[in-house]
């Protein structure tokens, strides 16, 4: 399974019965819960595909907070400064290729599964993509029906998904 940021609440809110010399006597319940908040990081040169791709995985990954990056400097900043658990890359951004990024994220956080959403052929660079270390490849395309499958799968510790 990834690590997961975690965020632990005390919580006191529950009274339980306590048996002492024959008489019950209530105390106060201390809890501990523990959200587990996951971080995934999104990357397309457009908001709105990066809004549309979030939506798709809020609704099945409700705890999931996500994070937008344009381009592949953004994204290498954002990695640097928090913890995710998945990145979701398009192949085409400005600057930096998204083939480049994969391979500075997989140098330089080879345990980051990274999803590549992009709108290029599959049998153009959905092979090149597994060999660079991508755990998915998904078409822009089949987004809606594949990307909330794949996500889960990824995150329950399936490593690859194979075209």
């Amino acid at each position: 399974m990834l690590p997961l940021s975690c965020v632990s609440v005390d919580a006191a809110t529950a009274v339980l019965p306590h048996q002492r010399s024959g008489r019950t006597e209530y105390q106060p319940a201390k809890a501990e819960i523990t959200c587990t908040i996951m971080h995934i990081l999104i990357a397309d040169d457009y908001a709105e595909v990066r809004r549309g791709l979030g939506d798709i995985l809020s609704e099945v990954l409700p705890e999931a907070h996500f994070s937008e990056a344009g381009d592949g400097d953004e994204v290498l900043s954002c990695l640097s400064n928090s913890e995710y658990v998945l990145l979701l890359l398009d192949i085409n951004m400005p600057g930096r290729s998204g083939l480049d990024v994969l391979r500075d994220v997989k140098r330089n956080y080879p345990q980051l599964p990274v999803i590549i959403v992009s709108g290029q052929p599959e049998d153009q660079y959905a092979t090149r993509c597994l060999r660079e270390g991508a755990a998915a490849y998904i078409n822009k395309d089949n987004a809606p029906e594949e990307l909330a499958l794949v996500t889960k799968k990824i995150l329950n510790g399936d490593c690859r998904i194979r075209p």
